[in-house]
């Protein structure tokens, strides 16, 4: 696997060019400066969790459109080869499983011990289906919380506020499988 922020970059400028855009015009639907989207673009900057959906939202493409190498007839993953993307001071991990693909992608998540992180709300058409593998999550849904333990999971339309929690004092692990559905 290349290198994550040079994969990154040349994703998000073939993106950019197919959509016949300038930086300074994805700047303004992103809500990203030129220079950080050109440092990515360069592969000189490794955009946070935040930064990437805020691009995606924009550019109107899956989050893992970025992370997306070309496809096999088939492929093999294991989260041990792949580097992950990094927020909340690096005590959430996102492993990119399989990249967008006929409308989903999915994520295998770490959350360190205390780890709180709000996400973005996603388009409308977006749902979240989590599983979690190892520990405990709380999802928070707009005001609701629901507390998820090993082998149980929760889907939901992510077109509102949400937050992910490890309230716990050992690591939370958890697919996430994001389904982009067409209008």
């Amino acid at each position: 696997m290349k290198e994550l922020n040079i994969l990154i970059g040349q994703n998000l400028k073939s993106i950019r060019k197919k959509q016949n855009l300038s930086l300074d015009e994805t700047s303004t639907v992103t809500g990203v400066s030129k220079p950080m989207l050109g440092q990515i673009e360069r592969g000189k900057s490794n955009p946070t969790v935040t930064t990437l959906w805020k691009i995606a939202t924009g550019l109107k493409v899956p989050f893992s459109e970025f992370m997306k190498e070309p496809q096999l007839d088939y492929q093999f993953v294991s989260s041990m080869d792949l580097e992950p993307i990094m927020e909340c001071d690096e005590n959430m991990k996102i492993y990119t499983m399989f990249p967008y693909n006929n409308n989903f992608e999915i994520l295998y998540v770490d959350l360190e011990p205390g780890c709180v992180h709000t996400s973005p709300k996603h388009p409308n058409e977006v749902e979240e289906y989590i599983f979690v593998v190892e520990g405990i999550l709380n999802v928070k849904i707009e005001k609701e919380c629901i507390v998820l333990k090993k082998g149980e999971a929760l889907r939901f339309r992510a077109n509102v506020d949400h937050k992910y929690l490890n309230l716990e004092d050992i690591k939370c692990r958890f697919q996430n499988i994001n389904v982009y559905h067409k209008n």
